[in-house]
């Protein structure tokens, strides 16, 4: 595992296949940060599905309200928290491989739980979607989780924890 220089600013994202160490970029995005940092404290995370996951492109997941494993997952992706929308926190960072962008709808400043890791570089992507995150290890893990929109079987988050609390 990489080494973390920022307990309260680091997420460990625990996968059928190990770990995934994710740097917040609290410094460029900060609401968002701490809107996953409250998430994944109050353990909404957990045993959350990828539900979409594209070959190449990228792995969304986060749907705190439809996405639980076990339940049904028709509406995953439709949904949020019960906490209001953040409003764009857009910067010059580019969505290279790895790392975390915030999901929305047509709205810009409509992201709320839902995030994706990116498979590989998507400058398309490009002050369109805030970048608010990066894995520093573990990459080789999301490689690995199920592709499909959604998968038949799809792979979930297993916990969500701040590194700080663990």
């Amino acid at each position: 595992m990489a080494e973390i220089k920022d307990p309260e600013n680091t997420v460990i994202i625990t996968l059928k296949d190990g770990d995934v160490v994710i740097e917040l970029l609290s410094d460029v995005a900060p609401q968002h940060c701490e809107r996953m940092k409250d998430l994944a404290r109050a353990g909404a995370y957990d045993d959350v599905v990828f539900h979409r996951v594209i070959d190449g492109f990228m792995a969304q997941t986060g749907d705190v309200a439809h996405g639980k494993a076990g339940g049904d997952l028709r509406r995953a992706g439709t949904g949020g928290s019960e906490h209001p929308d953040l409003p764009a926190e857009f910067s010059k960072l580019p969505h290279a491989r790895g790392t975390l962008g915030a999901a929305r709808s047509q709205n810009p400043n409509s992201a709320n739980s839902q995030f994706f890791i990116n498979f590989k570089d998507n400058d398309f992507l490009n002050g369109q979607y805030t970048v608010y995150g990066r894995v520093i290890s573990g990459m080789e893990h999301v490689d690995a989780i199920t592709r499909g929109e959604p998968p038949a079987n799809p792979d979930k988050m297993i916990s969500v924890k701040v590194a700080a609390d663990v």
